[in-house]
Parts: C-alpha cells; structure tokens; sequence
C-alpha cells in the first residue's frame, strides 16, 4: 500500500477569482493544468464580478 502524503508535499496554484492558495486534490488529477479556481463558488462568481464593474 502506498503512503500518504503530506498536504505541504502537494503542488498549488493560486485561484484566479479570490487569490487564495489551493492544493492539488486527487479529482483534479487529469485536468490539474486546467485548474484555475479552487471552488465551484469561486468559478461561478468569475464572471459576475468582472461584468458588475462599469
């Protein structure tokens, strides 16, 4: 059996709508270089802030 691995061990990224730091997840495993959010709020509300600004 494989050993776990720390959560500091993991790659991040930082979300492109709250700037915040995010780790790797194992359903991002495919798509990780697609990832640009770190929650399906965030990715919802990426284009509502962009557009409620004149």
């Amino acid at each position: 059996m494989a050993r776990m691995r720390k959560k500091a061990d993991l790659p991040q990224k930082t979300c492109a709508t709250c700037g915040r730091p995010f780790a790797w997840r194992k359903k991002w495993a495919k798509v990780w270089d697609e990832v640009r959010h770190c929650s399906d709020r965030c990715r919802s509300a990426r284009g509502g802030a962009a557009r409620a600004k004149p």
